[in-house]
């Protein structure tokens, strides 16, 4: 009898080891984890809210500041490519892993949370947004301003920054034109921004989180797609190191735009359209 209870012990033991536990969430608990997070992030005091958007703006700057090291002295473009989004990649998972409030992330949180309820509440919903916003300006700002005044950059890194900042700022002469195209620019940013929150989301362990952030970031980053939060971390920068543009040709040009691009992208592309293709999962 002994025998035999060793046996099926060892049996389950067995079983138990075939079928290991899964390493992700299905799309349902995802989309049931952002509006989670959503109504916590709701129900955080704006003291709080302004002290983790700070948090999310300076992790952005150092995130641009990282592409930035990595891609000097690179000829070849795609490697360029890599290199940059890798270092951006730093910064959306210290933003990740730390649950600050990114104005980006917000754009996929918020609307599923409300998109869940029979209400809005409305005023709520516009203050977080903008302090979520006003605060990843600072901190991107504070944190530009501390790396500058600290000296610790090479004059490659500025001549490597405005390489960077033309690239972003090209839709401008364009015009009108242009600014649309920074609209759109920005819809796609945030699709893949929201889809980096939705693996890393989805992801168990540390490794996948990386992988999840990371490969979306990549692919952005070389697009050349505006995402306002990392464009923050990168005008930032540019204030203090170079006379090409003015503040105000930043945030007019490219910020609002790229903003209302990636509101649309985060709300509709992930929240509206994964809630829809969801929804008799999530109500059951």
């Amino acid at each position: 009898m002994a025998d035999n209870g060793n046996q099926e012990s060892s049996n389950q033991t067995s079983n138990t080891q075939e079928i290991p536990e899964r390493q992700f969430l299905f799309p349902t608990q995802i989309m049931q984890s952002f509006s989670d997070k959503g109504k916590e992030h709701l129900d955080t005091n704006t003291p709080s809210r302004f002290v983790l958007s700070l948090k999310a703006g300076s992790f952005m700057t150092f995130g641009a500041v990282f592409s930035i090291l990595l891609a000097i002295g690179v000829d070849a473009k795609g490697l360029t490519y890599i290199l940059q989004g890798l270092g951006f990649t730093a910064g959306y998972l210290m933003v990740f892993m730390s649950q600050s409030v990114l104005f980006t992330e917000v754009n996929v949180l918020l609307p599923t949370s409300y998109l869940q309820r029979s209400y809005w509440q409305k005023h709520k919903f516009v203050k977080f947004w903008a302090v979520a916003y006003i605060g990843n300006l600072v901190g991107a700002l504070f944190v530009a301003l501390l790396v500058i005044m600290s000296n610790s950059l090479t004059p490659e890194f500025s001549k490597e920054i405005e390489t960077l900042l033309s690239h972003k700022m090209k839709f401008a002469e364009n015009g009108w034109v242009g600014w649309f195209q920074v609209v759109l620019s920005g819809i796609l940013a945030n699709w893949l921004i929201g889809m980096a929150t939705f693996l890393t989301t989805a992801a168990r362990d540390v490794v996948g989180k990386i992988l999840g952030t990371a490969l979306p970031v990549i692919l952005f980053v070389a697009g050349n797609f505006q995402h306002s939060a990392a464009n923050m971390g990168y005008f930032s920068l540019g204030i203090f190191t170079s006379d090409n543009y003015a503040w105000h040709e930043y945030i007019l040009l490219n910020l609002i735009p790229a903003s209302i691009g990636n509101i649309i992208g985060g709300a509709i592309f992930i929240s509206l359209l994964f809630l829809y293709a969801f929804r008799k999962e999530m109500r059951s």
